[in-house]
């Protein structure tokens, strides 16, 4: 028996285990353990993830099911034994070690190193009137990453920051709405340690990180409310702790193939101020250009100005009214989809208005659909509540859904229970406010996702500009609305990384900035930048430019177009890669220290990524700039540009052209590639491009309809293919795809870089003709040298339908 009065401990786990002299009954995976008032509930996810839940009143919160989606975990073999001062908990991966009679909580991995520990003064979990805080001891050499969509820093050792969902606010802008230290517009309460672990800390209200900035021996998270409840994951690699992060709070699923090509966004010819000039006309006018000028475009939104600004909330609200400069909203759509736009979406915000004939905000507070707001009813939609939701949808969206519209762009989240951007509305307010008001922008982004993918009859799509934990699920997020200026444009890059390190990997930004007119240099370097994210988008508020690719002189239009169609082809490079993010948690947009957590000098590189795992894009954030400094990580990397061979842990000094921003691909890479398309599906695809740099290196190719949901039942198909290089020799396999979609017949063309003319070239043990001349589109099979290239192209006779394997021989 343990000492009376002292420490009650009852386990539950699932199979019988033997503590020192006592038999417990296996009850499932939780343990829990009583002392002076306080009590702790350990429960194993699996091997290797733990959830921690801490309380003083005599029961735990319920679960909430707004930013967690899975609680019931199969069982976990798990040793329990009891020492004079301590219990452990063994894994086949970790033991955690609870002491008698903190309950303080020590995690050591299976080779027996200390991951995280609270012995340090004032260590382990305090309440303190309602807010809840837990202190544990900061490593020597511990770094963090993580915390949602951060602008100022990517590596948070010695650092302090606050999470919850909004921006800066007040007077002047560039210290208040847009200051980079209070840009909060997508907070999550992850992150992950160079020590090999991660921590999320699973409560809505808003917290507090001092991750070393007041003790060089401890950090501290804290929240103003609620329970300590956190997740613990052991990873070592920062891969697998996402994955594990991800497979508690959804993975971004795979949105329409359509919507990896262009996003589009347009005040309809007048913004705020200039809405007179607005018309379906403008709108038809704009899509029709795009298309004669071959620049490849798949989805257009009509932000704000399609409506009137109604009676009581203004621009900070809905009316679901067409404005009278719009004659003929259903020919509009008629006319754009005629033109093969694949989605055509409006924005909205989240409070009913009145407009001039639809008395929406009277009708849904009589019906009690909106959030009370103190003594009155209030102007929110109640997105918490499924009968306001459906309210919502049938009185207010559908009736731009009926007459074509597909999506939304659900805007400004962060106003319930803060202050608007637009207004002096604060909303809801009040101690359970402050736990919804994180909460609020997923409830919003969900309802429309959701109902647009049922009513569709496709795969969801909503646009979106605040989150949480969770909000990858919705399924993406743009980064808000910053000034076109040099100063933002590495800050909205260091924020597409700190959010992918959160699990969030469907994420965009206004190219060239949002507010304000842009230098055309700015625009140009922010295109490139733009058009290898993981959502491309382009809309600004600019009258009358608004970042349209013509408003910028002839350099940016030709600039526009060279990425825009880069992208295109790149398509299945991008999809490949959307469905390994939606099967593992892994963003697309890569901060260098996902893949390379142990090299120090990465910690801090907030302009550079991998897009994907095989390319690096390095944006050149500075005026004028004729070179920039480039660090390779580990490995051999390849000039995408030139084919210039590179050896990894160095820095090197590159040109940069206003036309050209540096681009790597690691040595093996396999870079799948099509030609470039108007739109997604304009053509179809005969072959199918291979972009091959020397080393080893695998790649699956994805295929499935692009559009159904068919997908999650395995209806799809990946090709294996893989290069093999050895003295004076390249194998490369192309394996037949496996899964029970059928995609359309397609033959490959290799493109083998940085090589030299071959003696011989054999696919599945036969000679492969040398060709005189660059490989068309009429040859069967063949291969050609490109000596100024320094390119070996080889066109295979197996199509995807087969197995292929091609020897080169130097």
């Amino acid at each position: 028996m343990l000492t009376r009065g002292l420490f009650f401990l009852s386990i539950f786990f699932i199979t019988t285990t033997s503590i020192a002299q006592q038999n417990f009954k296996k009850t499932g995976n939780e343990f829990l353990f009583t002392s002076a008032g306080k009590t702790l509930k350990i429960e194993f996810c699996s091997p290797t993830m733990f959830r921690v839940r801490s309380t003083s009143t005599a029961s735990f919160e319920p679960n909430e099911p707004w930013m967690v989606i899975k609680y019931n975990w199969a069982p976990v073999a798990v040793t329990a034994t009891e020492e004079k001062a301590m219990v452990r908990l063994k894994t086949a991966q970790l033991t955690i070690v609870i002491q008698k009679p903190s309950l303080s909580i020590e995690v050591i991995s299976k080779e027996g190193k200390v991951l995280s520990s609270e012995a340090v003064k004032g260590g382990g979990i305090s309440t303190t009137g309602e807010a809840v805080s837990c202190v544990k001891k900061l490593g020597a050499y511990e770094h963090f990453f993580g915390f949602g969509e951060r602008m100022d820093f990517l590596d948070r050792r010695g650092k302090e920051l606050k999470l919850n969902v909004g921006r800066g606010t007040g007077l002047p802008h560039a210290v208040g709405a847009y200051n980079i230290l209070e840009a909060n517009y997508c907070p999550v309460p992850f992150f992950m340690s160079t020590a090999g672990y991660g921590i999320f800390f699973h409560n809505a209200y808003p917290t507090k990180w001092d991750m070393g900035s007041e003790r060089g021996d401890a950090y501290s998270f804290s929240a103003e409310g609620g329970e300590m409840d956190y997740y613990f994951m052991l990873g070592p690699k920062f891969g697998s702790i996402v994955s594990q992060y991800t497979s508690l709070t959804g993975r971004a699923p795979l949105m329409p193939k359509a919507a990896y090509g262009l996003h589009m966004g347009t005040y309809s010819g007048g913004t705020w101020g200039y809405e007179h000039l607005t018309s379906d006309g403008y709108v038809i006018a704009l899509a029709r250009r795009m298309r004669e000028l071959g620049i490849p475009v798949d989805l257009l939104w009509l932000d704000s100005t399609w409506r009137i600004f109604g009676e009581v909330g203004g621009k900070g609200a809905t009316s679901f009214e067409w404005r009278e400069t719009f004659q003929n909203p259903k020919g509009m759509f008629d006319s754009l989809y005629a033109m093969n736009f694949k989605m055509v979406g409006v924005h909205l915000r989240p409070r009913f208005d009145n407009g001039k004939k639809i008395k929406l905000l009277d009708t849904a507070q009589r019906l009690k659909f909106t959030y009370p707001e103190g003594n009155n009813a209030g102007e929110f939609v109640n997105f918490f509540d499924s009968a306001s939701v459906d309210f919502w949808w049938n009185h207010g969206v559908k009736r731009a859904a009926d007459l074509g519209a597909r999506f939304l762009k659900t805007d400004e989240g962060s106003a319930f229970g803060a202050l608007a951007n637009e207004s002096d509305k604060i909303g809801p307010q009040g101690k359970e406010i402050l736990k919804l008001h994180n909460l609020f922008p997923l409830a919003y982004a969900k309802a429309p996702y959701e109902k647009f993918q049922q009513f569709n009859k496709l795969r969801g799509l909503n646009q979106t500009r605040e989150g949480y934990a969770g909000i990858q699920r919705y399924p993406y997020i743009f980064a808000g609305d910053w000034p076109s200026e040099w100063q933002y444009f590495a800050p909205v890059i260091k924020a597409g990384l700190n959010i992918g390190l959160s699990g969030v990997g469907n994420w965009a930004h206004c190219m060239g900035g949002f507010e304000h007119v842009a230098d055309p240099e700015l625009y140009i370097r922010w295109v490139q930048f733009g058009m290898l994210s993981p959502v491309a988008l382009v809309f600004g508020m600019d009258h009358p430019g608004y970042k349209e690719p013509w408003s910028y002189g002839n350099d940016a239009l030709r600039n526009f177009k060279k990425y825009d169609s880069l992208r295109y082809s790149l398509l299945p490079y991008i999809y490949s890669h959307a469905y390994q993010m939606n099967q593992t948690g892994e963003p697309l947009m890569r901060a260098l220290v996902l893949d390379h957590q142990d090299d120090e000098n990465v910690y801090e590189i907030g302009d550079q990524y991998l897009f994907g795992k095989e390319l690096m894009v390095c944006p050149v954030t500075t005026k004028g700039a004729q070179t920039r400094t480039v660090y390779l990580p580990e490995g051999v990397w390849y000039d995408w540009w030139t084919g210039k061979r590179y050896t990894g842990k160095q820095y090197i000094h590159v040109v940069t052209p206003l036309d050209t921003i540096p681009i790597f691909a690691k040595g093996g890479a396999i870079i799948p590639t099509q030609p470039s398309m108007n739109y997604v599906n304009e053509k179809k695809v005969d072959v199918i491009m291979l972009d091959i740099f020397p080393g080893n290196g695998k790649f699956s190719l994805y295929e499935d309809d692009g559009e159904s949901l068919t997908y999650k039942q395995n209806n799809f198909r990946t090709t294996d293919i893989s290069l093999k290089e050895s003295t004076g020799r390249y194998e490369i396999n192309i394996d037949k795809p496996r899964g029970i979609y059928k995609p359309s017949t397609h033959s490959y063309l290799l493109k083998l870089h940085a090589t030299t003319k071959p003696k011989q070239v054999t696919e599945n043990g036969k000679s492969v003709n040398a060709l005189q001349s660059s490989i068309g589109g009429s040859e069967k099979n063949g291969w050609y040298f490109n000596e100024k290239e320094s390119m070996l192209y080889i066109k295979t006779a197996s199509d995807n339908l087969m197995n292929s394997q091609v020897i080169i021989q130097d």
